[in-house]
């Protein structure tokens, strides 16, 4: 089944210019025209899906590209991909941290908040465990 580009930019919440763009940067693949409108594979919608995370996860177009041709040979991607999921895991950590006191300020009575102790033990130790 064949999208236009119309379609694809509504499903996937981009602009069709940032379609062409990316296009243009190899990291999809239009397979045609129906008039004057590119036309892509129904699958192209979770490619983008993905692109659109890795985005928001910090990586480049460049970096992007890289991941998406990559074959199991690569190694050298491989154990880069390996120490930028390490690197994601640690920021997890610490923004599920501020998740969780901010979770435990919402409702705490403590006055001042900042001086809570269990507020405060949220941005201290990264590996305890919080009730």
């Amino acid at each position: 089944m064949l999208l236009d580009i119309a379609e694809v930019a509504r499903q996937s919440g981009l602009a069709p210019s940032a379609l062409r763009f990316y296009e243009k940067r190899k990291l999809i693949v239009s397979r045609g025209r129906n008039g004057l409108r590119r036309t892509f594979d129904a699958d192209v919608i979770s490619r983008l899906a993905l692109i659109t995370c890795a985005r928001s996860a910090g990586f480049t177009l460049t970096q992007i590209g890289r991941f998406l041709a990559t074959r199991p040979g690569d190694t050298d991607l491989r154990a880069r991909m390996a120490e930028r999921a390490k690197t994601l895991d640690e920021e997890i950590e610490r923004l599920t941290r501020m998740r969780d006191g901010l979770r435990h300020a919402a409702r705490c009575k403590h006055d001042p908040l900042v001086e809570c102790p269990k507020f405060k033990a949220f941005f201290g130790e990264p590996a305890r465990k919080r009730a």
